[in-house]
């Protein structure tokens, strides 16, 4: 039986008892899950029904969702079942059936619906924990044993292998999982489940959620008992299909084909290395596509480590395989070809996959060959020394300057019997980042907060009605009231507050009643309800009143614009530089948009010139915008784009720009893209690795952007001397002065220092001389700055020159300057900034340095500018 028949056949199965098929959520959670940086379970998606936040489409659901974990990395290609990447179907009860009939559905679809040999099937039960004050789970034995199965073949677990729980505390509850005895070809008899061994493969696990663990440590039941179970499909192909391990299933034994056919290599009959090389391959190959087409793509940080990681490692074994051209698109194109059919998705991000895994090769592998030798280096160090331990500072190094991944390192360094500190390693990695951030630590705060308003939102009888997308005021009752920390938190009966969501912040505003008035500090979005945190400002406000509440309509109206313009600029990112860019991340403030994207390089002049002015076309044409309610379904057909990571429900709000753009979107809008007004960049940089970052204001913040711009240019105007169309004119005047000078005869010595002295203008009896000096080291440079001081008089002296890579800068200016109101320490980091660096010193001498030799002869005419401003 091929795969997509168990994934057919398994969810049919539960469809006709009554459980409602839901599609795969993204391997991306949605923003609001921090709990993991992956998809990892079935249940994932579902954790808002579980927990009770939200509603549930039906009582019963099934799935076969999407996962990806690592833990057991090191484990692929070395065992017969672990798999990075890997589809795990389910059934979902919440508050419906219990353990009676998830046992008996497990069964009967195992034995009646796949075929397998029912005496060959063993149990796997929770055994209890003297610490949680449980028992063995005697509810599930007895319906195991009524179903049929013998007692010898119940195997008793304890805690870490057969009871679930969320988190420390939180929903959790025993395990049930069936095991499948493969027979003596796969191990001895006196295995049993549990050992870890290829005989007794564990194929579907049952979770039995009853409990509630609080932070005592203690257990109280929960009202609603609920089912979550998981059967890992490639695991139980291998089974039904009779081959030895997952990497022969019908789904993956093409993608160890496409490596055979690149190295020339062969799986059956090859050694060791050779097969550990082909299964990882496959595995990281497939995982990596999956990545790519839900909006993953590779970088130093989070999910996007991950994905490099794997892609990384697929490269390494390649060349161990000898596949020395870049293979990864090769393998990309087998996934689609083999998973394209049940993930639509594969096929429609096909560009996208392929941009990201081309680039991705061919950047590495400069890394990987440099890498590589470096680390041979240290191997044949270690060996020769007779350790069999290479420092962590090496191994970070590794990390740190040539980007040669530290699992890398570690895996190649166990090959030649090596191992490195991993604690030492990671005081280097920690230091670096306390680096980075400036010395600051940063603490995830706020997770007790967010479960004290989830509970306090439980209270309430119903959910908030929000009517903020009609209205930015509004009647209310207030259903229910309490304090926390300073703040009042309050659920509105319906409320026009928009809560923080899709990158768009909260809304503020006053809520008033006949006995106080309050001003909004925080709307939380909790699902599709709300709780929103009031500040007293005068008497005080109660549970069960009347109130008035009012939105801070101008802040409102600049948020809308700039969540507008926000959709602008992603359509137009897209038409100018492709289809592969995709939204990571935004904030939309009434200050300002901020919009990451997926690109691998810095947008070029005239791209960010092309894009600023396509988004300012599409509002000048007044375009009207639409907020649509439709189904999921019918949005995908007419191509709206999805937040990678959000969570969609059956029913979706589709935001139109007439002809420009459609994306599913919760937020706050203008009906019209004129009403943005202006909209302008303020500036394009990396926001991690192949993501780039736009800020950029709209409306009345833009007017008042430029109106600072035109001030300042009239200010150099005013500087140069020159009508204020004539400064682009002037600076480039004085920067071909400089360049001229650049291109003098080197040297420091007298004949030089008369020939400088000639280019000294005089300024109201103060001789300035701003200049470039070749091939002068900085002690060359204060010497001849010396000598023309003392030639010129009562003079200003800069001069610069470019030595071994860097910029060296020197102020030498009399007393007479310095009365005048020129100072060398001003003047000098005026320059400096220009060639991108600092420095300073006294008012009469002073030095700085800088990185950027290019930008030498701009930063002396920064210099004279500074200088002539300074002295009148």
């Amino acid at each position: 039986m091929k795969a997509a028949e168990i994934r057919d056949r398994y969810l049919s199965f539960f469809e006709k008892r009554g459980h409602k098929r839901m599609p795969s959520a993204s391997l991306v959670p949605p923003p609001d899950d921090r709990s993991v940086l992956l998809t990892t379970a079935g249940m994932q998606q579902f954790k808002p029904f579980f927990r009770g936040e939200q509603t549930p489409p039906a009582p019963r659901l099934t799935s076969c969702q999407k996962c990806f974990r690592t833990p057991d990395i090191e484990e692929v290609g070395k065992t017969a079942r672990h798999l990075t990447f890997f589809e795990m179907l389910g059934n979902f009860s919440f508050g419906d059936y219990f353990k009676k009939e998830a046992i008996a559905f497990a069964v009967e679809l195992s034995t009646k619906g796949f075929g397998l040999d029912f005496d060959r099937i063993w149990v796997s039960v929770f055994g209890g924990d003297e610490e949680l004050g449980l028992g063995p789970d005697e509810e599930a034995i007895e319906h195991w044993l009524a179903i049929g199965v013998p007692r010898e073949r119940i195997t008793y677990l304890g805690r870490g292998d057969n009871f679930w729980q969320a988190g420390p505390v939180g929903p959790c509850g025993p395990c049930s999982e069936l095991y499948y005895d493969r027979g003596p070809d796969y191990g001895s008899d006196d295995e049993r489940p549990g050992d870890d061994s290829e005989r007794m493969l564990e194929y579907w696990n049952l979770v039995f959620m009853q409990y509630e663990l609080h932070d005592d440590g203690s257990l109280t039941p929960l009202p609603k008992q609920n089912i979550d179970t998981g059967l890992g499909l490639d695991r139980f192909a291998a089974i039904l299909q009779d081959v030895p391990s997952v990497y022969e299933v019908d789904q993956v034994r093409p993608l160890v084909a496409i490596g055979e056919e690149l190295s020339g290599a062969r799986y059956e009959g090859g050694d060791y290395k050779v097969q550990r090389a082909l299964r990882i391959i496959a595995d990281h190959g497939r995982g990596m596509t999956f990545l790519l087409a839900d909006g993953v793509v590779p970088s130093n940080e989070e999910r996007g480590y991950v994905l490099r990681r794997i892609m990384r490692r697929a490269i390494q074994q390649g060349r161990v395989l000898g596949i020395d051209d870049p293979f990864l698109p090769q393998v990309a194109e087998r996934v689609i070809e083999v998973m394209g059919g049940a993930y639509p998705e594969l096929v429609r991000e096909r560009d996208t996959i392929m941009r990201w895994a081309q680039a991705e090769d061919e950047g590495f592998r400069r890394t990987l060959a440099q890498g590589e030798r470096l680390l041979a280096e240290l191997v044949r160090s270690a060996k020769k020394e007779g350790t069999s331990w290479v420092d962590a500072a090496d191994a970070f190094r590794l990390h740190d300057t040539y980007g040669f991944p530290y699992e890398l390192t570690k895996e190649l360094l166990a090959e030649e019997g090596l191992a490195v500190d991993d604690q030492g390693f990671n005081e280097l990695m920690e230091h670096a980042r306390e680096v980075a951030r400036g010395g600051q630590t940063v603490k995830d705060a706020g997770g007790e907060e967010h479960e004290l308003v989830l509970s306090f939102a439980r209270s309430a009888d119903a959910p908030t009605e929000f009517v903020g997308y009609e209205a930015t005021e509004s009647e209310a009752r207030i259903a229910v009231a309490t304090p926390l920390d300073g703040r009042l938190l309050v659920k509105l009966d319906q409320s026009p507050f928009y809560a923080e969501g899709g990158g768009q912040v909260s809304d503020t505003g006053v809520v008033e009643t006949q006995s106080g008035r309050a001003h909004v500090d925080r709307v939380y979005r909790l699902g599709d309800d709300q709780v929103v945190a009031l500040v007293i400002d005068e008497g005080e406000i109660g549970q069960g009143e009347t109130a008035r509440a009012l939105v801070d309509r101008e802040r409102r109206l600049a948020t809308m614009s700039n969540h507008t313009a926000t959709h602008l600029l992603h359509a137009a990112l897209r038409q100018t530089l492709g289809t592969h860019v995709r939204q990571a991340g935004s904030y939309v403030g009434p200050d300002k948009l901020r919009f990451d994207f997926t690109h691998g390089e810095r947008l070029a002049p005239e791209q960010l010139a092309a894009v600023t002015d396509l988004v300012n076309e599409w509002i000048v044409e007044t375009r009207p915008v639409r907020a649509i309610e439709t189904t999921r379904t019918e949005a995908e057909r007419l191509g709206a784009m999805a937040l990678f990571g959000e969570k969609y429900g059956d029913w979706v709000r589709m935001v139109e720009i007439e002809e420009v753009s459609r994306e599913l979107c919760g937020g706050t809008h203008h009906e019209s893209s004129a009403e943005v007004g202006l909209f302008h960049v303020l500036s394009e940089t990396s926001s991690a690795s192949n993501v780039r970052r736009i800020e950029a204001i709209t409306g009345p913040e833009s007017v008042r952007e430029f109106r600072r711009r035109d001030e300042e240019l009239h200010e150099l105007a005013r500087m140069l001397r020159v009508p204020a169309n004539e400064v682009v004119n002037a600076v480039r005047k004085l920067q071909g002065q400089a360049k001229e000078a650049a291109r003098r005869p080197p040297g420091a010595d007298r004949e030089l220092a008369e020939s400088l002295a000639g280019k000294a203008t005089d300024h109201g009896g103060i001789k300035v001389l701003t200049e470039v000096v070749e091939d002068a080291d900085q002690k060359a440079l204060l010497e001849l700055s010396d000598r023309l001081k003392q030639t010129l008089g009562d003079s200003a002296v800069v001069l610069g020159t470019a030595h071994d890579g860097r910029v060296h800068l020197i102020a030498n200016f009399t007393a007479a300057a310095v009365e005048r109101g020129a100072k060398a320490g001003d003047v000098v980091r005026v320059a400096a900034k220009v060639a991108g660096g600092g420095g300073g010193g006294r008012d009469t001498m002073a030095q700085a340095g800088g990185r950027d030799p290019d930008k030498l002869p701009d930063a002396i005419a920064a210099a004279r500018i500074e200088l002539q401003r300074a002295l009148g």
